[in-house]
């Protein structure tokens, strides 16, 4: 099975909605490592890793989701990081 990582922006009326707790629980549902966390511009910033295929079925559950307030998704193909092995939440 082949692994991938990304980095996910997701823009819109991301944060003050219980985002990042949502984003958590569904990569760990997922088996992804990684974090999430806001970033000072009200956009909120993910790194996610693991098999390709539940890292896009994680992003898509997301999106499904928050359907409403997401208005943007930038997404980013990112070198593995073996410096997480679970996935957080970052202040």
């Amino acid at each position: 099975m082949e692994h991938g990582a990304k980095k996910i922006t997701f823009s819109g009326r991301v944060q003050g909605v219980g985002f990042r707790y949502t984003a958590h629980r569904i990569a760990l549902q997922h088996d992804l490592t990684g974090y999430v966390k806001n970033l000072p511009n009200g956009c909120v910033e993910m790194f996610a890793q693991g098999p390709a295929d539940d890292v896009e079925r994680c992003l898509i559950d997301i999106q499904r989701h928050f359907e409403g307030y997401i208005t943007n998704v930038n997404l980013e193909d990112m070198p593995l990081n073996q410096t997480y092995d679970r996935f957080i939440i970052t202040f």
